[in-house]
Parts: C-alpha cells; sequence; structure tokens
C-alpha cells in the first residue's frame, strides 16, 4: 500500500480507459503530481479508442491492481462484433490472454469495514446498475456472490462502467462509481477517483478529480487508426454524449 506521511492509504481508481492514451497520460501525471504510488484500474482498459495496446502496456506498467471489464472481456474473445475484432487484432495473444484472466472484483477490509470494487456490478460483468436503479438492485450489489469470488458483505462499493461519477448513499452504504478516463459521458473531462483510508479507523474520504487532455492529439490517432466507429468515438470525445453503435451484429 502507497501511505502518506501521515500513514494514510491512499489510492487512485481509475476505470474505462477505452484505449485512450491522451487521457490516461494525463491522468498518470496528475498521480505522480499527487504522489500517489497505488492505482487500481476497474476494468475497460480497451475498446473504443485507437491505442489499445498502448493503454495495456500502461497498464500493466503502472497499475497495481487490475479487474476485468465487459468490454475486456469482448475483445479477449467473448464476442465478434466488429469494434472487438479491430483491438483484438492490435494485441497481441499474451496480451489477450491478460485480459482474459483478469480477476472479476477485489474486496479488502479498510478501517474494519469490506471494500468491493467491481466493474459493472456484483452480478455480472454485463449487467448494469444505474443511479435509478430500484434499492433492491442496489442492496443486492452488496451481498456476497461467490461464483464471481466476492465472498464477502460488502460495506461499501466502488465501481465503473456508466462513465457517469456518482456518490450514493444505501442504507448507509456508500455507492460509488469512479467515473471514466478515457470515454467519460457526464462530461467531455476524464475523471478518476481518490480514496483515502486511516489504517486505524473507520474514517475514509472519496475525492473525484477531473482534468484536461490532449484531445487533439487523440482524435488524430482516432482518424489514422483505421478502427471502425471512428465517427461516433470523436463526437463522444467532443460532446460526452454516448453515441450508439449501429453494427448489424448488436451495440
Amino acid at each position: 500500500m502507497g501511505y502518506t506521511p501521515e500513514h494514510m492509504i491512499r489510492l487512485a481508481i481509475l476505470a474505462d480507459l477505452h484505449a485512450n492514451l491522451a487521457a490516461t497520460l494525463a491522468v498518470h501525471a496528475d498521480v505522480q503530481r499527487r504522489g500517489l504510488t497505488d492505482i487500481w484500474v476497474l476494468g475497460d482498459l480497451v475498446g473504443k479508442g485507437p491505442r489499445p495496446r498502448e493503454v495495456l502496456d500502461w497498464t500493466q506498467a503502472h497499475a497495481t491492481r487490475v479487474i476485468q471489464g465487459n468490454w475486456d472481456a469482448r475483445v479477449a474473445g467473448a464476442t465478434h462484433r466488429p469494434q472487438d475484432l479491430w483491438p483484438r487484432s492490435k494485441l497481441t495473444p499474451a496480451g489477450l490472454t491478460y485480459l482474459a484472466e483478469l480477476p472479476y472484483g477485489i474486496e479488502e477490509q479498510f478501517g474494519g469495514a469490506w471494500w468491493r470494487f467491481v466493474h459493472a456490478s456484483s452480478r455480472g460483468l454485463f449487467h448494469r446498475l444505474y443511479p435509478h436503479s430500484s434499492l433492491h438492485d442496489q442492496l443486492e450489489a452488496f451481498t456476497p456472490n461467490p461464483a464471481f469470488g466476492l465472498t464477502q458483505h460488502a460495506d461499501a462499493l466502488v465501481y465503473a462502467d456508466m462513465h457517469e461519477a456518482l456518490l450514493l448513499d444505501v442504507e448507509g452504504r456508500p455507492l460509488i462509481n469512479c467515473g471514466s478516463v478515457g470515454n467519460p459521458l457526464d462530461s467531455t473531462l476524464p475523471c478518476y477517483l481518490i480514496l483515502e483510508f486511516d489504517p486505524h479507523s473507520p474514517v475514509h474520504s472519496a475525492t473525484f478529480v477531473r482534468l484536461t487532455y490532449d484531445r487533439d492529439d487523440e482524435i488524430r490517432a482516432a482518424e489514422e487508426s483505421g478502427m471502425p466507429f471512428t465517427r461516433e468515438y470523436i463526437a463522444e470525445l467532443l460532446t460526452g454524449a454516448y453515441q450508439k453503435r449501429r453494427a448489424r451484429t448488436g451495440e
């Protein structure tokens, strides 16, 4: 664990990098400037963006914990849409194996409380948990699901997938979405989360960080890449609004 001089545990929580190297590097520079040494990536390293190999290489070099996202599973072989096949062709067999073998979630105890970290929800990579989900669905997200290695009754849940930063209280339990680094859909600015824990008490804090990045560089990389759905990807970077992929094989 990375500790400040005050012995606080400090985690940088990143997710949904989506092969956007320019945004990933900008976030990494900010993380370094703040002296954070623990970088946890909650999935979707690849997919949608133009530089899957470079972002995967960055993750393997700098992340201390990584879990699997739905796009990671798709690109590794779970589905065969055009938007899966293109990044798959850019990765080595070793890279694809790495994505396929990433763990589903993380459960760690901080200050006597169990914190769970997943990509989409506690029910599956392709099951979404929304701010407007029913109270039943939200509470279910904290329960064990041994099929995915989630064995604890979680006191707090941190997840990704929606590309929207979120902090809710669910009957006394924090429900936190860390937002998206590479493909934010609640802003045009990359977002990541800093969690701080006092190892000797139940105190914690959650801080969302947004920052600018070289978006022109990312757009240029997309235009030169030959990847599918370039127009939709660039529109998302420019507007922060989701552009549905209308491939015959599905979204």
